[in-house]
């Protein structure tokens, strides 16, 4: 018996007992296996984890920002599958459809309702965050990034070969190009040239039969759908091919602080009016925390030009900031991407670089909204005071306009657009241990949405799919009227698009084999 078959074997025995948990035993588990060992030259047992392994739990949680999935009771992968090269990912593609097991794809891990790591169905995980190739190519303006990469490596490599190009993508670096593009993909430089999604021009998919396709093979409508539809609906993305943008050699950025207990909600209320209709050179993003019983609300600025055109430009457009030269600092737009993760200036450029330590990890909940009216003075401060009494809730008001409303709502999946004045990120954290904390909280952050209701878009209330969100709906991968419950947060997430999105699905993935909660189902065909 060789070494892999004898590793397969050994595994076998401890499954059937994983996590103690009858929903995880699988009479398939054993074929998933064998399976894998007869592709022994193209996955080698290292790349293998099961419960059986010492080091499971920790390449479990490597990926695991939200601690409400890193609990004992947390339904748990019969084996997770490191990917080391595509034919790693055709590899358990291929397997684990051949024996009726599914498959989360994981990348970096933000997925806030861990549903790419956590299903109550036999499962493996696929996790590419070890595919971390980053090709830039200067003269051409282009790079290749495979889906492990996270966004900063992305950010670093480009920075490696030139200071005047960037790439429109997150502002948190730890994200995974994989799932961050294919959701939309947006940051601070979304007014200017809209989203990653905007600016990817090939891919390299595998799909449901095991088989790598470009954009070329894949045709234009699956290529489309994966582009803001959630490549996780379709097949598993290996790699974007992307376009990179032009930045100036220096940016200038800014945090203005202000108090409600001073001028905070008039210059709040004025930020909705201006915000959109800014430069596209400048983006400004509100973001009202509770500190010390108080909202003090931060407006986080980014220009693409120096401090001597920004004060002025901001100055008669927005006065009500007041924004002076002492509040700018000018640095390469590289070091932007760390001061926006809030990390002390002067940091070196290798801080955008992965560890290999488990990331921090706090119980939150999150939700999103589109503002499409201005939110009235009077309901502000009702917002501040609802904040407070629970006081442990944050926001992110991210500004539209600009690029983002000059692109057709169905040139991608992706169609919050036109219309927009600003996408709302609720966020609601907390430490303590227990389902009694846990519901608290959760109750915190479902009833300040509801809150938010006569202040936020309406048919359908639209949400953001990356800041993933169950309670918009939900759906079970073996219920037979998926795609009714699928319409719910579908409508949602992509409005008139939804529709095609099925039709795509149903083109490629009639047996529905890639699926989860919030997927993409085809018309007909079950998982």
């Amino acid at each position: 018996m060789g070494l892999f078959s004898l590793f397969i074997t050994s595994l076998t025995i401890v499954l059937s007992v994983s996590q103690g948990k009858s929903e995880y035993q699988s009479p398939n588990i054993k074929q998933f296996l064998d399976c894998l060992s007869n592709y022994s030259n193209a996955i080698i047992p290292q790349a293998i984890y099961t419960p059986k392994n010492a080091s499971y739990t920790s390449i479990l949680n490597l990926h695991v920002h939200n601690k409400r999935y890193k609990t004992q009771s947390t339904p748990k992968p019969l084996a997770i599958i490191t990917a080391q090269s595509e034919i790693h990912v055709q590899t358990t593609v291929t397997c684990a459809r051949s024996n009726n097991i599914q498959v989360r794809i994981r990348s970096g891990g933000h997925d806030y309702e861990g549903l790419s790591y956590v299903s109550d169905v036999p499962y493996v995980i696929l996790d590419m965050f070890p595919l971390q190739s980053v090709d830039v190519d200067i003269e051409s303006g282009t790079a290749w990034v495979q889906a492990g990469a996270t966004v900063g490596q992305l950010y670093y490599q480009i920075a490696k070969k030139s200071n005047v190009h960037a790439f429109p993508s997150g502002v948190c670096f730890t994200l995974g190009t994989g799932g961050h593009f294919s959701g939309g993909g947006y940051g601070n430089l979304m007014r200017k040239y809209g989203l990653s999604v905007d600016n990817i021009i090939d891919a390299k998919l595998v799909n449901a039969n095991g088989v790598i396709q470009d954009r070329k093979s894949m045709g234009e409508d699956l290529f489309w759908a994966i582009r803001g539809g959630g490549g996780a609906s379709f097949g598993v993305i290996v790699a974007w091919r992307i376009q990179l943008v032009p930045v100036p050699p220096q940016v200038t950025v800014f945090n203005i602080k202000k108090s409600v207990k001073e001028d905070a909600t008039d210059v709040a209320y004025k930020w909705q009016l201006v915000a959109p209709k800014l430069d596209r050179d400048l983006f400004i993003r509100v973001e009202p925390d509770v500190v010390n019983g108080t909202v003090i609300v931060s407006f986080i600025g980014q220009f693409l030009g120096p401090i001597e055109r920004l004060v002025p430009l901001v100055n008669k457009a927005f006065p009500e900031l007041g924004l002076k030269q002492s509040d700018c600092i000018e640095m390469p737009w590289v070091n932007s991407t760390l001061f926006w993760y809030n990390v002390p200036n002067g940091t070196p450029i290798e801080a955008l670089l992965p560890t290999s330590q488990e990331p921090p990890a706090v119980y939150f909940k999150s939700k999103s909204d589109y503002v499409k009216s201005p939110i009235p003075k009077t309901a502000l401060k009702d917002i501040w005071d609802l904040m407070t009494k629970y006081n442990n809730i944050w926001m992110q008001w991210n500004p539209y306009g600009g690029r983002m409303e000059e692109i057709s709502p169905s040139a991608t999946p992706f169609p919050h657009r036109e219309g927009n004045l600003f996408l709302i990120q609720y966020f609601v954290f907390w430490t303590e241990d227990g389902v009694e904390a846990n519901n608290r909280y959760m109750n915190y952050s479902r009833s300040f949405y509801e809150f938010m209701t006569p202040f936020v878009s309406r048919s359908p209330r639209e949400a953001f799919m990356n800041y993933r969100d169950i309670d918009v709906g939900a759906k079970h991968p073996s219920n037979s009227k998926s795609l009714e419950e699928a319409s719910i947060y579908g409508t949602k997430f992509f409005k008139k698009n939804f529709d095609r999105l099925v039709r795509v699905k149903t083109s490629v993935d009639p047996s529905n084999f890639f699926t989860h909660e919030q997927s993409i189902p085809p018309t007909s065909g079950y998982f």
